[in-house]
């Protein structure tokens, strides 16, 4: 049955005790209709879906190394007809920046003399993070980009424009990989640098050392 018996009964009796003001009785025609009404379904789904992946999404507390993505191996990508600007201190030909405040940090990392180089995170890197967002669904989340300070030191920065409840959860769980990967290697210290677009220019940094003390968490 796939489970679909035992959350049959769980639904019937959330239903029947919880759903509405008062005890209810299923086969009632009054009950019925009412819940055939878009908020009743939206209240059935919302609640199930949440309790589930609560029992469901479980932190194991712990993180297992199993490969490195070497970005100048990425391999050529078509991208979208936007703003860019031609680097000199990354291995892509181009930054392209989904929004304009990407194209700016992109020219603030070209000028600091405090890095060795820098990249965009775009799909074909294939580095994601997957997270609970604000809503309970587990899904995929591409920070912005890299920063390498040295051999043994690199930064994981998420710029942001306007921030949303699922920007919260992200940077959560970027501080929390950083944390589990520095845990298990020390071959690479792992930094994660969340860097709002309000007060990084109201503090323009003027290197990537004053950025690090700027926004540090």
């Amino acid at each position: 049955m796939g489970g679909h018996d035992i959350l049959y009964e769980k639904v019937k009796d959330f239903v029947t005790n919880h759903l509405f003001a008062h005890k209810v009785v299923l086969e009632d025609l009054n009950t019925l209709r009412n819940l055939s009404e878009l908020e009743a379904t939206k209240i059935i789904i919302e609640t199930f879906k949440k309790e589930i992946n609560e029992l469901t999404v479980v932190d194991k507390g712990e993180a297992e190394i199993r490969d490195y993505i070497k970005i100048s191996q990425a391999r050529p990508f078509v991208i979208k007809e936007q703003g860019f600007i031609v680097p000199k201190k990354s291995v892509f030909n181009k930054i392209v920046g989904d929004s304009h405040f990407e194209l700016q940090f992109a020219n603030f990392l070209e000028s600091c003399q405090d890095i060795i180089s820098y990249a965009k995170n775009y799909f074909a890197v294939h580095f994601k993070i997957d997270y609970k967002d604000a809503d309970g669904n587990i899904r995929d989340y591409y920070p912005d980009f890299f920063v390498k300070v040295s051999d043994k030191e690199m930064y994981i920065v998420e710029t942001k424009g306007r921030e949303d409840l699922d920007d919260v959860e992200k940077i959560k769980r970027l501080y929390q990989w950083c944390d589990d990967v520095n845990a298990v290697q020390n071959k690479i210290k792992f930094t994660a640098l969340y860097v709002k677009q309000e007060d990084f220019e109201k503090y323009i940094p003027k290197d990537f050392g004053e950025l690090v003390a700027n926004f540090r968490k």
